[in-house]
């Protein structure tokens, strides 16, 4: 047996200089109920008060004629009062009035000097909680070799498998076709000299100094970063980091310092692998026709250019690289949102923080490099 709805209303009675509105009856979204502004329609009072004390069943619609009354309150400058109104229908309507606030139209165009500033204090923000980073993993390191590092060589290890192992196809791949790559492209100006021999002066070199580690750390900025860094969000909005901290394990050697210390050991193994994949790229474009260079001659030319200087200048580069990934990626992790998006924009924002940072410390390992003759 159904219950019968009482109609809803709201009976409006105008004492002095105050307008006392009742509400009573079931507020239902899918029946008639009062507007709010028939319901004020006449009167110019200078207070309003609701009450609801003989409300029945209600949903949305006694929401929204709540969020209409303080928005014409508002707007008319009148002092409002809502009396024994269900605590549901009162937080309702607050979740519409932050939902339906429009935010205030722009001035005009943002002033120069304003945004250098802010852009300023962001980056200045961002330099310090690196940092800050850095240090705190710097410490860890003296814990470590104190032997007092909550460090856990299983975990380094299994980081080491994923970052190292289970990134050689996609590694090799890339380097691989970028020694291909490379090959095609000398090709078009050392054939005008017929100097066809110099791309394996041209591919050992730039492979070997520059795309090795580069290709090996932007995979890995791409693969590993952004994987370490969804991990640590996730478990920031999952609080299990501060259930570490609580129990008195440090982040720091629990989490993060496995991290960097598998990437920096695996980096430059895989830009080893990524020097041999492009010059084995380059090699088979020059076998192949119009070249048709033996692979002998090949690989003697090549030495006659690439030494062990040039293998090493690839191999710190691709350690620096790995420091920097592994930061990156365990800094945006710890700065992540509690949220479920959290996660996702930590993983976005350390693939672009870890690129930026590679570009930028290749660049400065040039001027150096340069500048000791390397």
């Amino acid at each position: 047996m159904s219950v019968p709805t009482i109609s809803a209303r709201a009976d409006a009675t105008l004492g002095g200089e105050t307008l006392s509105v009742q509400l009573t009856g079931d507020w239902r979204i899918t029946h008639a109920h009062p507007d709010w502004q028939e319901t004020v329609a006449g009167h110019q009072p200078k207070h309003v008060r609701i009450t609801g004390r003989e409300l029945g069943n209600w949903d949305s619609s006694l929401a929204l004629f709540l969020r209409a009354a303080q928005s014409w309150s508002a707007a008319h400058g009148i002092a409002l009062e809502i009396e024994e109104i269900p605590a549901g229908a009162a937080k309702l309507a607050r979740l519409l009035a932050q939902k339906t606030t429009k935010p205030a139209p722009p001035s005009g165009v943002p002033n120069l000097f304003t945004a250098t500033g802010v852009t300023t204090v962001k980056l200045w923000a961002e330099v310090k909680d690196l940092a800050n980073l850095v240090g705190e993993c710097a410490y860890s390191f003296g814990r470590f070799l104190r032997g007092q590092a909550q460090f856990r060589w299983k975990d380094c290890f299994a980081e080491m498998q994923q970052c190292g192992a289970m990134a050689l196809p996609i590694v090799g791949l890339i380097s691989f076709l970028v020694g291909v790559t490379l090959a095609y492209t000398g090709a078009i100006v050392v054939r005008q000299y017929g100097g066809d021999i110099w791309i394996a002066d041209m591919v050992g070199l730039a492979v070997v100094r520059e795309m090795g580690p580069m290709m090996a750390a932007i995979v890995l900025a791409g693969r590993t970063g952004a994987a370490y860094a969804a991990t640590l969000g996730n478990m920031q909005a999952n609080e299990e980091i501060d259930a570490l901290e609580t129990l008195g394990v440090s982040p720091i050697d629990f989490l993060v310092m496995p991290r960097i210390v598998a990437l920096c050991c695996m980096m430059p193994f895989l830009a080893l692998y990524s020097d041999c994949l492009g010059i084995l790229g380059g090699m088979a474009i020059a076998y192949a026709p119009p070249l048709n260079i033996p692979t002998n001659l090949y690989f003697a030319e090549m030495q006659t250019i690439v030494d062990l200087s040039d293998i090493n200048t690839g191999v710190i580069k691709a350690a620096t690289f790995g420091l920097l990934i592994g930061l990156s990626a365990c800094l945006r992790g710890l700065q992540a949102e509690r949220s479920a998006i959290g996660a996702g924009q930590a993983a976005t924002a350390a693939v672009v923080t870890s690129t930026l940072l590679i570009i930028v410390s290749d660049s400065v390992f040039a001027v150096i490099f340069n500048m000791l003759g390397w």
